[in-house]
């Protein structure tokens, strides 16, 4: 049994010629929904939806104003832009609020993808979003005691465990020409570091800083590198100074937060 293909379209076309042509109902100003293929992902939204910021980028497309550069194989419009991130973009236009997950990590791009859509009101409201978390993250406490006993050393506490990560990537242990990163023997927790000595029992061994080897770390140089450490991570000392004493190094204790 031979097909005739070319009889086989001539009848469909006759029936329904919007059945050869897919994704017809988006150029037709008459159906309802649109479904659009973002970096990958379909959505499909009603035309009011997208419609609802006169002048965006989707309004415009979606009431023709705009041309359909790209589509894919299934003839929907296609947008080259983050298809993941574009779910907040539809919930937005859908309930003119910004509602994000707790978690959500991605404010920058969130925001950056407003601004290609040409949605102003969305980008400052993602704005206003970062201000409010920002706000509601807890402040980040910093202690830095030192003793002056050799048998207490100095002593290295924040409650926030990656500054403590900080303190420990800039220095390493050296030992016969030969750096073992940093001593273990120093932690005490994820929080707390203390130097209570300097040298271990293999001979020659002695903590430096990492991008110099060569500079021997005492207990005030260790010290001094935590506060300007600190300094650099946006850590305000709140710990008040006395003049009479010349330097942070003198203070037994200093106290920051962030």
């Amino acid at each position: 049994m031979e097909w005739n293909f070319g009889r086989m379209e001539s009848e469909l076309r006759h029936i329904n010629p919007d059945l050869l042509q897919p994704s017809k109902s988006f150029k037709k100003p008459s159906s309802g929904t649109i479904t659009l293929n973002v970096g990958g992902f379909l959505y499909t939204a009603h035309r009011v939806t997208l419609s609802k910021h006169q002048g965006s980028f989707l309004e415009e497309l979606a009431n023709g104003k705009k041309a359909v550069q790209h589509t894919d194989s299934m003839g929907n419009p296609f947008i080259d832009r983050d298809g993941p991130v574009f779910r907040h973009v539809l919930n937005y236009l859908r309930t003119g609020e910004l509602q994000l997950p707790d978690d959500f990590r991605e404010a920058g791009l969130l925001r950056r993808e407003a601004n290609f859509y040409h949605l102003s009101e969305l980008a400052e409201a993602v704005v206003d979003w970062e201000t409010q978390r920002a706000a509601q993250r807890e402040p980040a406490f910093l202690e830095v005691t030192d003793s002056h006993e050799r048998s207490q050393g100095l002593k290295v506490y924040c409650s926030d465990a990656s500054f403590i990560e900080k303190v420990k990537g800039r220095l390493v242990q050296i030992s016969k020409s030969r750096l073992d990163g940093f001593p273990e023997e120093f932690e005490v927790s994820s929080n707390v570091i203390q130097f209570r000595h300097f040298i271990k029992s293999e001979s020659g061994s002695r903590l430096v800083l990492k991008e110099d080897s060569t500079f021997l770390c005492t207990l005030d140089c260790l010290k001094l590198e935590t506060v300007m450490l600190a300094l650099k991570s946006s850590f305000k000392l709140i710990t008040s100074l006395d003049s009479s004493k010349g330097s942070v190094v003198a203070a037994e204790a200093l106290h920051f937060v962030k």
